[in-house]
Order: C-alpha cells, then sequence, then structure tokens
C-alpha cells in the first residue's frame, strides 16, 4: 500500500478488474480528487482498464424532484438484475454549498438494491459542474464497466440545467414525469424533451392511473411535433409505477430495442465516439482552467480585477482578456 493509503496502479487495476467493491470506490474517489498526485495515479489506472470498459448499456435518467427519480431506479434496478444484469448507479446529488458533499444521499433512498450484491450505488456531490453532472462522472462509469457492471445508471440533480451533458455521456436518455400536477409540462424545457429517447409517466397507480394514461397520449401528441433524432427510432412514450412495480419491464425492453436498433443501424458505436470526442474538448477547457487559476500569480490578480469590475472601471471582457494574455507572456 502506498502513501497516505493509496494503492499501487497494479492494486487498483486488479481489484476493478476482478469486481472488488472496496477497490472500485477507492478508485472513484481517487479519480474525482483535486490533488494533483492523485490525478497522476488516477490516469495510469484509467489507460489501464480502457481496453476493459465499453461494454455497458449507458443510461441517463432525469425529471423534476418529486419525480419518483431514485424509487423509479430502485425498481428498474431490480427488473435487470432478475433478467441476469449487474447495475451501477450513479447518482449526482445536489452539493450542499456550505460542505460540498451530497445532500440527498441515495444509497439510504435505494435500500434493497444497495444492498444487492449485483448492484452498486455511487452517491457523488454535483460540485459546480452544470447539468447535474459530476466533474468525473465519465471515468467514474469507466470504472464501474471494467469491474464487470452491465448496466450505468446516471441520475441527475433535475432539469433545467444543462441536461446536455447527460445526454452526451450515455447510450439512452431518459425523462421521468407526473401527471396532475397543474401545468403538464411542469417546468419542462422543449429542448429537454427533444432530447429524451422515452418519456416515462411514473407513479401511475390507484386513482392517478387514468391521468397518467392521459398525460402519456399528451405527451407522445406533443414529441410528434419535434424532428426525429434518428432514423431508427421515434421516442416512445409509456407509464409505470415503480411502487407497484408495473411497467418497469416494459420500460427496460424499450431500452433493449433502442440498443439493438442503434447497433443493427451501427449508430452505437458512432455515437460513442463522438461522444469521446467531446469529452476530449471537456477535458481540455476544465485543464485549462485549472492550470489558469490555480496560478499564483493570477490568482493575486484577480481581487484587484473583481473590484475594477465592482466599481465598473473597466468592463469584464477587457479584463479577462488582459488577464488572459498576462498569463499567456508568463509561460513563453
Amino acid at each position: 500500500m502506498g502513501t497516505r493509503g493509496r494503492l499501487s496502479v497494479e492494486e487498483y487495476v486488479n481489484g476493478i478488474l476482478s469486481g472488488n467493491r472496496v477497490v472500485l470506490s477507492r478508485a472513484i474517489t481517487l479519480v474525482e480528487s483535486s490533488l494533483e498526485s492523485d490525478n497522476l495515479l488516477a490516469s495510469e489506472v484509467m489507460e489501464r482498464i480502457l481496453p476493459h470498459t465499453g461494454n455497458s448499456i449507458r443510461i441517463g435518467i432525469t425529471g423534476v424532484p418529486g419525480v419518483g427519480k431514485s424509487t423509479f431506479i430502485e425498481a428498474f434496478g431490480n427488473e435487470v438484475i432478475q433478467e441476469g444484469k449487474k447495475i451501477a448507479v450513479l447518482a449526482i446529488d445536489p452539493s450542499s454549498q456550505k460542505t460540498g458533499g451530497s445532500i440527498l444521499g441515495d444509497k439510504t433512498r435505494m435500500e434493497s438494491l444497495s444492498v444487492n450484491p449485483n448492484a452498486y450505488i455511487r452517491p457523488t456531490p454535483s460540485g459546480i459542474t452544470l447539468g447535474g453532472v459530476a466533474h468525473k462522472t465519465r471515468e467514474t462509469m469507466l470504472f464501474c464497466e471494467a469491474a464487470g457492471f452491465d448496466i450505468i445508471v446516471v441520475e441527475t440533480v433535475g432539469v433545467g440545467q444543462s441536461e446536455t451533458k447527460v445526454k452526451d455521456m450515455t447510450d439512452f436518455f431518459l425523462l421521468l414525469m407526473l401527471a396532475g400536477a397543474g401545468d403538464e409540462l411542469q417546468g419542462i424545457k422543449k429542448g429537454i424533451m427533444e432530447m429524451a429517447d422515452a418519456l416515462i409517466i411514473n407513479k401511475a397507480d390507484g386513482d392517478n392511473m387514468q391521468k397518467a394514461k392521459n398525460a402519456a397520449i399528451e405527451y407522445q401528441n406533443a414529441l410528434h411535433l419535434f424532428p426525429a433524432s434518428y432514423p431508427f427510432w421515434y421516442p416512445k412514450v409509456g407509464v409505470c409505477s415503480s411502487i407497484k412495480n408495473s411497467g418497469i419491464k416494459e420500460v427496460w425492453q424499450m431500452i433493449v430495442e433502442f440498443v439493438f436498433n442503434s447497433k443493427k443501424e451501427e449508430f452505437f458505436e458512432a455515437n460513442r465516439k463522438k461522444q469521446n470526442i467531446k469529452w476530449f474538448y471537456n477535458a481540455i477547457d476544465t485543464n485549462l482552467h485549472h492550470v489558469f487559476f490555480s496560478n499564483s500569480a493570477i490568482a493575486q490578480k484577480i481581487p484587484d480585477y473583481i473590484n475594477w469590475i465592482e466599481n465598473e472601471k473597466k468592463s469584464p471582457s477587457h479584463l479577462a482578456k488582459e488577464l488572459v494574455e498576462q498569463f499567456l507572456n508568463m509561460k513563453q
């Protein structure tokens, strides 16, 4: 065991590939770390496990708070496990502004799934990242794939932010909705509905059943107004009850059908390649941001620049350009 309780690259790799949950969790903690030494070690581990990734179905799940995402994911997870699959859930929690830690604690909200040996739940604070996607969600997903998980679910904070980030790292994007909650669109932006590969009305049970069916018809009609995203698939609308466990199997079958058609039309792999290129560009942005703001000379100048902006002495765009130019001159 290395410094500060770190494992060696070999120990991380062997642990992940053998499906060791403890080592997997430690590897994810390593990749989420802001320490440069941890980042270097995590990069080495990532390079080694990369040939063992890519064999899962990646599913993004979003919806307004209160729609029952965690309850749905637990029912869905139990369903795919019965089908002989292993599922990893990356539950991206809203971050506490005071502590930076997770607020919701999804593990406590998925009691039966969290103790299932074929499931792995990783609650992660979203931090400062928009769209409810933690900074290292992609890397975490690959670690889970290398550990042998067949289904990776990314549960996001909610809607209204940059859900494109979820779409850009998953194969199937599922939007959960409620019926009978006043305005049927419930603040859902048109763009998010356009991104959805399926729209599922949750809590379709009891007195709410008919409302859910009516809402499903309305949404299906609304989706027909949008241009089709793929030549092989038109977004489907369904109803389910996570508590009654009805309609969950149908959602899984819907995803299987989508993946089958996606692979048949040679879209699946091509889409993943495009996603990797976007990841590459995003990683450049992130690294440049880190290098710039971790520079001590730049950090010393920023308070003065902010003061000028607050007192409206200079324009923010002019100051930003000036500061970047100073940074580039330091590097020459």
